[in-house]
């Protein structure tokens, strides 16, 4: 029997539970909080007394949610939604905000918009902190479980309790190594030529690949990478091609030639997407806010073979 009462819990409690049972680790916790090992292992003590269950125990070489655990973290969600909800009810002075949003991006997005987004909010909120996850191919549960607050994405998950906005539209391009090889000039050239691209692990090739292959168009690959950024390196010193978001040219395949693709390709929209429990809260409305001007600023700068 407990000898805590329930005014015991509190936000922070709430909010190191969610990390425990979403990395299935104290280290993983401890990271994603900015706290000490040992500051989550006492705080995780002083939950099981107030609860009167173990919470997690361990599997293997992590740690596993117990029954009530899983219960508790699925009410945690909306309470810690509550007690933002209730502190910025008369509005919010960003200059004394202190939070960390959490984004979920890959390369192209992440080295497009995010630096500059970063300097935009510590400029009126020197409180604020961004922390930045791969999205692959993004699912709604990264939003449903508070994994992360936004997702830019080409592949905006679906869900009636999802939103999206539309940030800018990218053409696809073929980024080369001009001391290696010469751009082709046609449809006959392009397809004789050896590509790299990349392939993610969860979701398999890009939608413009998908796109011409369904559409009879067949190259030849000689290699497959994991994400944008690997591309520069493949591409630097060999003969290879490789058809891209045109805006990489601002970012992770900068230095490389960028030439227009010779056959007909998709183009490749880019999606804000969030949850509908952040669709009134005025911090994630600046937040939301920002991201769109640091968008419409990139485009501003963009290269000739984006729209």
């Amino acid at each position: 029997m407990s000898d805590f009462d329930h005014l015991d819990l509190d936000g922070h409690l709430l909010q190191l539970l969610l990390a425990v049972h979403e990395h299935g680790s104290v280290t993983g916790a401890a990271a994603r909080l900015g706290v000490t090992q040992s500051a989550v292992s006492h705080g995780l003590d002083k939950l099981r007394l107030i609860t009167g269950d173990a919470l997690f125990v361990r599997a293997g070489r992590g740690i596993a949610a117990t029954a009530m655990a899983e219960v508790l973290a699925q009410r945690a969600r909306p309470l810690l939604d509550e007690l933002q909800a209730f502190s910025r009810a008369a509005g919010f002075d960003p200059a004394r905000l202190t939070t960390c949003f959490t984004i979920a991006a890959n390369d192209l997005q992440r080295d497009l918009l995010l630096p500059a987004l970063l300097r935009r909010l510590r400029a009126q909120a020197p409180g604020v902190t961004l922390r930045v996850l791969p999205s692959g191919a993004p699912g709604p549960a990264l939003l449903r479980d508070d994994v992360c607050q936004i997702v830019v994405t080409p592949r905006p998950p679906e869900g009636h309790d999802l939103f999206q906005k539309r940030l800018f539209e990218d053409r696809y391009g073929v980024f080369h190594d001009p001391a290696q090889c010469a751009a082709p000039a046609d449809a006959a050239a392009y397809l004789a030529a050896e590509h790299v691209t990349v392939v993610y692990e969860r979701s398999g090739g890009l939608e413009v690949d998908q796109w011409l292959l369904a559409h009879g168009v067949t190259r030849r690959f000689v290699a497959t990478v994991p994400g944008m950024a690997a591309l520069a390196a493949m591409l630097r010193g060999g003969p290879w091609l490789a058809t891209a978001p045109s805006l990489l040219a601002r970012g992770a395949l900068r230095g490389l030639a960028l030439v227009p693709v010779p056959v007909a390709t998709p183009s490749m929209p880019m999606y804000l997407v969030w949850h509908r429990r952040h669709l009134n809260d005025p911090v994630q409305r600046w937040l939301r806010t920002h991201l769109e001007a640091v968008a419409a600023e990139a485009l501003a700068a963009a290269p000739a073979a984006s729209a």
